[in-house]
């Protein structure tokens, strides 16, 4: 089996080709500079981490195909990556025709696998860091995956507020729907309860401590409230050790 360092730097080798394949010749050069913003910062921190923080090849991988399928819509601009036109040509029929279709769904489709793809990188970030078990080793990455979707989404309005004209108009990509955030975080979450659900499935048929981690993550740890009466606590403390 190839090494753990060597199949991440085939993952990176390969996006690499992909990036500066589709970096040529984009279709609107100021939106794809801005779809590649948070591209760059992600691929630095995950290359930065890389020593002290190894993920497994297949959160890699998941984040690799994310990746992947970003780099298309930023090319394109997410409102007109030509699908329909490459599985019509594969097929014969629309796809957009047999759907009922309207409007360009790229865009709705890399939210859903953002969701989808990146859950359990985020799932396996909460275990090994955070030591999340049970019941909050699942709904945290579904918690996170719709943070950082809303978080995304006010970058995208900020970004058009700033930028404004065309620029603006390309990069927030709603096309012409007002409810195009609410949809894109919903598909999102969607993604990710889809992903932690197969993984509590695996999980549960694999591992004989499954239902009694799942109980003990939902136990209380600490009888005493916090809130005011912690406060009390601390500052009873600290006089004390005067």
């Amino acid at each position: 089996m190839i090494s753990h360092g060597r199949y991440l730097a085939l993952l990176a080798a390969l996006f690499a080709v992909v990036w500066v394949a589709l970096a040529i010749d984009p279709w609107y050069r100021d939106d794809w500079a801005l779809e590649n913003v948070l591209v760059v910062v992600f691929a630095v921190a995950l290359s930065a981490s890389r020593r002290r923080f190894v993920m497994s090849r297949l959160s890699y991988t998941l984040i690799f195909l994310f990746l992947c399928l970003h780099t298309v819509g930023a090319h394109y601009t997410y409102a007109e990556v030509p699908y329909d036109a490459w599985i019509k040509a594969l097929t014969g029929r629309s796809l957009n025709e047999v759907m009922g279709w309207e409007r360009n769904h790229f865009d709705r489709f890399v939210h859903l696998m953002y969701g989808l793809l990146l859950a359990y990188p985020m799932r396996e970030l909460f275990l090994r860091v955070a030591d999340a078990r049970g019941f909050w080793g699942y709904f945290l990455p579904l918690d996170m995956t719709l943070s950082t979707s809303a978080l995304f989404e006010l970058f995208e309005w900020a970004a058009a507020e700033i930028f404004g004209g065309g620029l603006g108009v390309a990069y927030l990509g709603t096309q012409g729907d007002v409810w195009d955030a609410h949809k894109d975080m919903s598909l999102a979450g969607l993604g990710a309860f889809i992903a932690m659900l197969l993984t509590a499935l695996i999980n549960a048929r694999l591992r004989r401590d499954f239902a009694r981690e799942w109980q003990d993550s939902m136990r209380v740890k600490r009888a005493a409230p916090l809130g005011e009466s912690e406060t009390v606590r601390m500052l009873r403390s600290r006089e004390a050790g005067r």
